[in-house]
């Protein structure tokens, strides 16, 4: 019995402390910071899973929209088009669920005109020069020397015309910059090196950099929970879930502690119907991405870290997104007021009416 007070305690503290990181800066870096580097090191990666959590995140956390767009835009010089566009693509998507839960996120500033009549290899130039440190007329060598042609492209394109785009400040790009490159693993350390002694050079430390590598090259940018509780058995065949759906109980009526504790689990697409609980309830989401809908308000996206309190005999349903399993830690306080109060299947109407 101590094991599972001692696990539920634990689910608890995690779903808290997720939550904290919301409003608390960590380990020198700050909420915006660290933003950052999760979305640019999903980009980095490809990871679209994670981008999306990561891309509602950095909205919760004060960057704007426009800001955001432009880390995703910058990611493309080091990790390519496609999954700079791929990344843009998942943003786009993003916006459109938080818009139709009644989210309004600031549009954010664009671009400044340039004013400066100098050349774009020039002001790119000088640019490099005032981030890196090292004199603008410092010899070529490498593949400067190499192929002039990709470094009067790097000064003009990247320097320039990026790096003059002040939506973003020059710290904040080699953040991006540092983040992306840590995500795509071996073989480009050096240009790693040389992009993290810019951040130091522009006035981050080296715990901070410590902690930015820490996040871009978790396999998960830190929003995946691990499968800490057992899976549990596929319940039977019912009509108050649409599919596949898994449940492993941790405490029972049979208990006495006037509550029960489960974890569930559904296959992607799968939803219960429409149903209360005459003492509430509160679920926990531990991985995955589901939906959620309390009776004549919008659908709402879950993700790792969320908290649903339900009120008693409010009528809602929950489930899997179409694309995702989900999972969630599901607690009935107040059992000796009864179990789960089932009604009509959620329609397919229902489920898509985002």
């Amino acid at each position: 019995m101590r094991r599972i007070y001692a696990t539920i305690c634990i689910c608890l503290m995690t779903a808290i402390n997720m939550m904290a990181q919301s409003v608390t800066p960590d380990d020198g870096l700050t909420l915006r910071q660290q933003s950052i580097v999760k979305i640019a090191s999903c980009t980095g990666r490809g990871d679209l899973e994670n981008l999306k959590p990561a891309l509602a995140s950095g909205l919760d956390n004060g960057l704007t929209i426009n800001e955001i767009r432009e880390v995703l835009i910058h990611a493309y010089a080091y990790c390519g088009f496609p999954r700079s566009l791929r990344a843009l693509q998942t943003f786009m998507v993003v916006l459109d669920e938080r818009k139709t839960q009644g989210i309004e996120d600031t549009a954010g500033r664009d671009a400044s005109p340039v004013e400066d009549n100098r050349t774009r290899y020039e002001r790119g130039r000088d640019i490099l020069a005032e981030i890196s440190g090292v004199p603008a007329d410092a010899p070529k060598a490498g593949y400067a020397e190499f192929a002039p042609v990709i470094e009067r492209f790097l000064k003009e394109h990247l320097f320039a015309d990026l790096f003059e785009r002040d939506v973003l400040t020059y710290e904040e790009r080699e953040l991006a910059t540092v983040s992306v490159i840590a995500a795509l693993g071996e073989s480009v350390e050096p240009m790693l090196r040389s992009h993290m002694a810019i951040c130091r050079n522009l006035g981050m430390t080296q715990g901070q950099l410590d902690k930015v590598l820490a996040i871009a090259t978790a396999e998960t940018a830190d929003f995946t929970v691990k499968d800490v509780f057992q899976k549990g058995n596929k319940l039977p065949d019912t009509p108050n879930f649409t599919g596949d759906a898994w449940l492993e109980m941790f405490v029972t009526k049979a208990d006495s502690m006037d509550c029960t504790v489960g974890n569930v689990t559904f296959a992607p697409g799968v939803r219960n119907s429409w149903h209360s609980h005459p003492g509430g309830q509160i679920l926990l989401c531990t991985s995955g991405e589901g939906r959620y809908q309390e009776k004549g308000k919008p659908v709402q996206v879950l993700r790792p870290g969320d908290v649903v309190k339900i009120a008693p005999n409010v009528v809602h349903w929950h489930g899997a997104t179409p694309d995702s399993e989900f999972k969630h830690i599901a607690i009935g306080p107040q059992q000796s007021k009864g179990g789960a109060v089932w009604l009509d299947a959620v329609t397919d109407e229902e489920y898509n009416n985002r």
